[in-house]
């Protein structure tokens, strides 16, 4: 599959790795050009390009920043991208620790939400709560008891097959968390967040999320940085 990944942190970069080890023709960009991105394409063989480029005749989009950079990818990024294209969301809303405040969110919009409407286009949310050695290093057969599960949540049946069958192929449970709006029990501070639990003990904690933000993951007066979402 070609992939697009857009984003070569903690979780980008592991997915670059793993993603290509796997045969998959994966392009990865960042905001500071390709040059930067020299020694993880020389590593892994991925190509890497603009973020404009990166979404040239992909099949899936993978948008691995954070939050707070989401309003400054390039206006109508996926405009004229098939219709047929995934886009996956890994992203998590850390306003005390990196994001500063976005209101929206704050006010209760799920995060992925957000992020889809600053895109324009659907999105899968995905690979948000497991660490990235963990992504890296701790995928199974399918079949493996005790397999890790990852939950997914979105609108749209067919991308999330195409996610979930990626999943497994990265040697992960998947598990379906529902709609886009249900994607609050994957954030932060969610029982589900960063624990490595198997498919039941995800549903499990799915069901166990409460949807109210507590303190350590809501914005305060002193949050770094804020700014003003595109119009």
């Amino acid at each position: 599959m070609k992939i697009g990944i857009i984003g070569a942190g903690n979780i980008g970069g592991t997915l670059v790795r793993r993603l290509t080890a796997l045969g998959h023709n994966v392009s990865v960009a960042n905001s500071r050009g390709p040059q930067t991105l020299a020694l993880l394409a020389t590593e892994t063989g991925a190509t890497a390009v603009t973020v404009s480029d990166s979404v040239r005749g992909a099949e899936l989009v993978i948008v691995t920043i954070p939050e707070r950079n989401i309003p400054s990818l390039p206006a109508g990024l996926l405009v004229g991208t098939p219709a047929s294209v995934v886009v996956i969301d890994t992203g998590n809303y850390y306003p005390q620790q990196r994001d500063g405040r976005i209101d929206a969110i704050e006010a209760g919009t799920a995060e992925s939400r957000w992020v889809q409407q600053q895109l324009g286009r659907p999105v899968v949310k995905a690979f948000n709560n497991i660490y990235a050695q963990h992504l890296r290093d701790l995928g199974k057969p399918a079949g493996t008891p005790g397999r890790i599960a990852l939950p997914i949540a979105g609108d749209d049946d067919a991308a999330k097959g195409v996610v979930l069958r990626l999943i497994d192929e990265l040697g992960f449970d998947g598990v379906d968390a529902g709609g886009l709006d249900e994607s609050w029990r994957q954030q932060p501070g969610t029982p589900v967040y960063g624990t490595d639990l198997d498919a039941a003990g995800v549903r499990r904690a799915l069901s166990q999320a409460n949807r109210e933000r507590t303190p350590e993951w809501r914005a305060k007066a002193d949050s770094p940085g804020m700014f003003t979402a595109r119009g």
